[in-house]
């Protein structure tokens, strides 16, 4: 029997408040502690306790992170998805089901291994039995797969941190289900395997939301104003968790203040509050709450007040799918309020961006003086990735053009707190406190000394100031990530999470139609003048999203050059899921065909 060693897929599926979480990242992080390139997605119910919940792993020596072509393994623990479950397992599929659930496998072309895990568990602790089966499963995976005693050991104590009592509970559950395993399984008959491969004692795993709340620290945030909303709540509470020991002087005391707001809007009023009065204040929230936000929005963009909103998109409209995710908030992030506005969106692809661009952010907002959006999304910031380690701050922070002095303000001829005396479209600003007049923010109509004005050509010239702004940020913000072929046929644009699915792509084009393609990673908004050349360079370039109506792609026919249009196609998914490879492969191929005819 030809084995097959760490490339291969697992499904695991459970209800939502049973425990499986644990299980689940304990085989993950067991895998991980072995050195295995392994990625897992929670999919998981918005409120209710006792729904559907899977929980996917991909094991791949060649680094691939998104959802596979299919399930390898099935593990069957919920009666409510129990027949749909089996039906999607296609012929070779390993199942491995709790007995107890008392519902039949009728799968003659599968491998079926039934276990009655419920009872195990219930024989270590009656009370616990429910939550303790998942414990089995893992045992009985390890046993099956190879995994290692003492990293699994290492996952567990993990895992309950420290709690004795917990960590040998779960560790005699796992030995049952290594036991069953033993007695009632040839193991040889498994083509299923995992073997360890060198560890890199410099990779961690961590959430996206966490790494984020990580950055906003080392970027000074002063106030968190928030409103809990999924799935944008872990990055609040992240940074809500690292205040005792990161801003914290010797007698206690907290240097950053946090206030749970009545909603979201009150949540963006505090952000601008906030900016106004000097501090770096922010706000994390997801796609309704943006909605709610744009009045205040607006006025910190035509008033020119700094802060930072972290969008962690989940999939919309409306409520939608509350823990799903998506790339749907693009549009909205990038133009929020009415009338004339763009505003700098940082995108963060991986664990590392989303540690940088959580203190970055703020840099950009002062010296912006405006909002600036996180645009990160369920996947990323919900699910663990691996990471090779956070570059901290090595420079100053950017308070930006910031008057502290009166031999400062007296340097400025003829100041006024909206006039452009650099030329790159940015004023000087006073702050609160600082005994310095005038402190002038205006959210109407107003002229280069902030005094209100409805005459038709200062309104022209503060917009057009405005935008001058925004556009000169395009140079400086983050720019793309460019991996080129020396051929330039094919150039795919992409951002966000997709940068997890894009090299599996990448090589299904490459071996099945012969194609390499250059890759053009955006990673903020307004667009960089880089995206534009990728685009003269290639003769057709295609547009990844994970939305339904291509986003960026409208984005980029509104901001490019006419001649230029032709060349871009827009390949645009979304169904809730993170973006399987396979798929967007495929779709790619239609754009590609059609293009050619």
């Amino acid at each position: 029997m030809e084995r097959i060693v760490n490339d291969f897929q697992l499904n695991i599926a459970t209800a939502n408040g049973t425990g499986s979480q644990s299980a689940n990242l304990i085989i993950l992080h067991t895998m991980f502690n072995m050195g295995v390139p392994v990625s897992g997605k929670n999919l998981f119910p918005s409120n209710i306790s006792g729904l559907p919940t899977w929980y996917v792993l991909r094991v791949s020596d060649h680094g691939y992170q998104a959802p596979g072509d299919r399930t390898h393994i099935q593990v069957l623990m919920n009666k409510a998805t129990w027949e749909d479950d089996i039906e999607n397992c296609l012929p070779g599929t390993l199942i491995i089901f709790n007995q107890d659930v008392k519902m039949p496998v009728e799968r003659d072309d599968c491998t079926v291994i039934g276990a009655p895990m419920t009872k195990l568990a219930r024989g270590l602790n009656p009370k616990l039995g429910r939550m303790i089966a998942n414990m089995v499963y893992v045992g009985i995976l390890a046993e099956i797969l190879g995994l290692d005693d003492a990293a699994l050991d290492d996952a567990v104590a993990a895992q309950f941190k420290g709690k004795a009592k917990a960590i040998d509970l779960n560790t005699q559950a796992v030995d049952l289900g290594r036991a069953h395993v033993r007695e009632n399984v040839d193991v040889d008959q498994i083509p299923f395997r995992i073997e360890g491969r060198e560890v890199d004692d410099d990779l961690f795993l961590v959430e996206g939301n966490e790494a984020v709340a990580l950055g906003c620290h080392y970027g000074g945030v002063g106030l968190l104003s928030w409103y809990p909303i999924t799935p944008s709540s872990s990055l609040a509470e992240g940074i809500i968790a690292y205040i005792p020991e990161l801003r914290s002087d010797e007698n206690g005391d907290h240097y950053c203040a946090v206030v749970q707001a009545e909603d979201e809007l009150a949540a963006a009023g505090m952000v601008v509050g906030g900016g106004w009065s000097g501090v770096r204040a922010m706000t994390a929230t997801s796609g309704p709450g943006i909605s709610l936000m744009s009045e205040f929005i607006g006025l910190a963009y035509f008033a020119e007040v700094p802060g930072v909103i972290w969008d962690v998109n989940r999939t919309g409209p409306s409520t939608g799918l509350p823990t799903r995710t998506q790339q749907g908030d693009l549009t909205m992030l990038y133009e929020a309020s009415h009338g004339d506005t763009t505003h700098p969106v940082l995108i963060p692809g991986n664990m590392e961006e989303c540690f940088e661009y959580g203190w970055r952010a703020f840099d950009v907002a002062e010296r912006l003086q405006t909002l600036v959006f996180g645009f990160s999304d369920l996947d990323l910031g919900m699910n663990r990735w691996a990471c090779k380690g956070f570059e901290y701050p090595d420079s100053p922070m950017d308070r930006g053009k910031v008057i502290r002095s009166q031999e400062e303000l007296d340097a400025i001829e003829n100041y006024g707190r909206y006039r452009d005396v650099d030329g790159d479209g940015i004023p000087y600003r006073t702050l609160p406190g600082s005994g310095l007049d005038p402190i002038l923010y205006r959210g109407t109509g107003h002229d280069e000394d902030g005094i209100y004005s409805e005459k038709p050509e200062v309104y022209h010239a503060l917009m057009m100031r405005l935008k001058r702004k925004m556009d000169n940020a395009r140079t400086w913000l983050p720019q793309p990530v460019l991996r080129e072929e020396a051929e330039k046929q094919v150039g795919i644009i992409y951002y966000g999470s997709m940068e997890n699915s894009i090299q599996e792509i990448d090589d299904i084009l490459e071996a099945e139609i012969g194609r390499k393609v250059s890759q053009c990673r955006v990673r903020s908004l307004p667009l960089s003048p880089v995206v534009e050349q990728f685009i003269r360079d290639h003769e057709t370039v295609i547009v990844l999203e994970i939305n339904r109506d291509g986003q960026l792609y409208g984005i980029l026919r509104r901001e490019l050059q006419n001649e230029l249009i032709p060349r871009v196609h827009s390949a645009a998914y979304s169904d809730g899921m993170p973006p399987r490879a396979r798929h967007y492969a495929e779709l790619i191929k239609e754009v590609l065909k059609g293009a050619e005819e």
